[in-house]
């Protein structure tokens, strides 16, 4: 009996409201917009998120050639609102890095 998982080899298919639920926003700020230069965009995602979900989501709806998936999990901080402690929720983000040739408009809609 061995003791690794088995990992099957193709994931389930999504359905394209699924794929609107893995991807939840485009994250647009200064370093996601330099990092556009290299062939690479960025999502806010659930934290529940696979990679292989995202590489799904982003080529089922772009329809464009997925090379790579990074995802970032950060926690909310704890901050002060109007004076009284509070915490910020956490979240999840993925750099998607596309093929040579591939390119979202991430400005428009889809």
């Amino acid at each position: 009996m061995s003791r690794f998982r088995v990992i099957p080899s193709a994931a389930p298919k999504l359905t394209r409201e699924q794929m609107y639920k893995v991807l939840l926003a485009p994250v647009i700020t200064e370093k996601s917009t330099m990092a556009s230069e290299h062939n690479q965009v960025t999502f806010r995602i659930p934290l529940d998120a696979d990679k292989r979900s995202v590489k799904q989501a982003v080529e089922g709806l772009f329809s464009v050639k997925v090379t790579a998936v990074n995802t970032i999990r950060s926690k909310g901080k704890t901050k002060r609102f109007k004076g009284r402690p509070g915490q910020r929720s956490d979240s999840k983000k993925a750099i998607v890095t596309l093929a040579e040739g591939s390119k979202i408009d991430v400005t428009t809609g889809i």
